[in-house]
């Protein structure tokens, strides 16, 4: 294998941050930053990792509330998400107030993301696909070799990302889903950004809100 992870749940949301390392160089990439930034410290300490940059799925306070501290104690380039996602970028401090989180920073990615963009976590490589419909500029980050991808709020085990949040589009989120992940394979394990691991294939089997029509 040539990408360790390893999963710190944070943040009273129990949002999963998720700390992906290239095991040839051992340069980490950290994955929706929320909060807890001592869990986090911790984790890429236990695995030996130097933190590289940190990556956005999307701009959700229990996501991207620990980035800009984050991204300045340890001077790391931010990201992602999309575009489409920078009034939530912009409006952490009411998200923070409004969900009781700790008052955070703002912040601008160094780089936002596009569908078909790679990104690298030191020698792995993982494509970059745009899945909007629980925010406009949601990315989802997907490692070929290792057939996983990490998915934030898009799907999660028997369930789907809300979409009665500001610019929230249901219809595009289901879209999102199965024209876009599914058809990436039955075989692929997905890390969500809250709840257990599953596979495309079991949610296409059994998610209520996605699952192939029958009969």
């Amino acid at each position: 294998m040539s990408l360790s992870v390893a999963i710190v749940p944070v943040t009273a949301f129990a949002q999963n941050c998720s700390i992906l390392m290239c095991n040839d160089t051992h340069k980490a990439a950290i994955v929706d930053p929320g909060g807890d930034l001592g869990r986090i410290r911790q984790q890429l300490e236990a695995m030996n990792a130097t933190p590289e940059k940190i990556l956005l799925t999307h701009a959700h306070i229990d996501h991207a509330g620990g980035t800009a501290e984050l991204a300045k104690t340890l001077s790391l380039p931010i990201e992602g998400p999309h575009k489409g996602d920078l009034f939530w970028i912009q409006g952490l401090a009411q998200q923070s107030a409004m969900f009781g989180f700790p008052p955070v920073e703002t912040f601008t990615p160094d780089r936002w993301l596009n569908d078909g963009d790679t990104v690298t976590v030191g020698n792995v490589t993982l494509d970059v696909i745009h899945c909007p419909g629980h925010t406009p500029g949601h990315v989802v980050f997907y490692d070929r070799a290792e057939q996983l991808a990490i998915v934030g709020d898009v799907i999660f085990q028997g369930s789907i990302g809300r979409t009665d949040f500001p610019q929230g589009n249901h219809e595009e989120l289901i879209a999102s889903i199965r024209d876009k992940l599914f058809p990436l394979g039955d075989d692929i394990s997905f890390i969500p950004g809250h709840g257990p691991q599953s596979t495309f294939g079991q949610e296409r089997r059994t998610n209520p809100f996605v699952a192939d029509k029958r009969g």
